[in-house]
């Protein structure tokens, strides 16, 4: 079986499953009939752009990440107004603490939009190290996330 293909098979078990490891993913493609390896499905993960996010019922389960830049913009301000606590900046960093089990998905959507005045993130359960190149573009950064916030 190719990637693609094995792919496919990957987002069709996370959009209909409550998949919430790695192993319960492994587990779910043997069943499918797909052998893969933890580092082939780490791979698949990072190139789907799969992330962990909360669902309706407060359980964290795996899910496919999509979206365009405008739809990420709003998501964007719509995640930082929801889940967004507070924003620091230290010289070219931000540091975002965000509720409990969303800092990943928040570190997607910024990372997924591309700003120029970011250079990457850095996601744990609950905070998120925004990079800057520089003081200024942290600068806007926070900027950019106060306005969300307040909106």
């Amino acid at each position: 079986m190719n990637k693609s293909e094995r792919q496919a098979v990957l987002a069709k078990i996370i959009n209909s499953q409550v998949i919430t490891t790695q192993d319960e993913l492994l587990e779910a493609l043997k069943v499918a009939g797909i052998e893969a390896t933890q580092a082939t499905i780490s791979r698949d993960i990072r190139e789907m752009q799969v992330v962990k996010a909360q669902d309706a019922s407060g359980q964290l389960r795996y899910t496919i990440f999509r979206g365009d830049s405008q739809s990420q913009l709003e998501r964007l301000s719509n995640s930082v107004r929801e889940v967004g606590l507070s924003i620091t900046r230290v010289q070219f960093l931000n540091v975002i603490k965000t509720l409990p089990s969303n800092g990943n998905l928040m570190a997607a959507i910024i990372d997924d939009i591309g700003f120029a005045q970011v250079v990457g993130t850095l996601a744990g359960h609950d905070t998120i190290v925004v990079i800057s190149p520089d003081e200024a573009s942290a600068k806007w950064f926070n900027a950019q996330y106060q306005k969300a916030f307040i909106s």
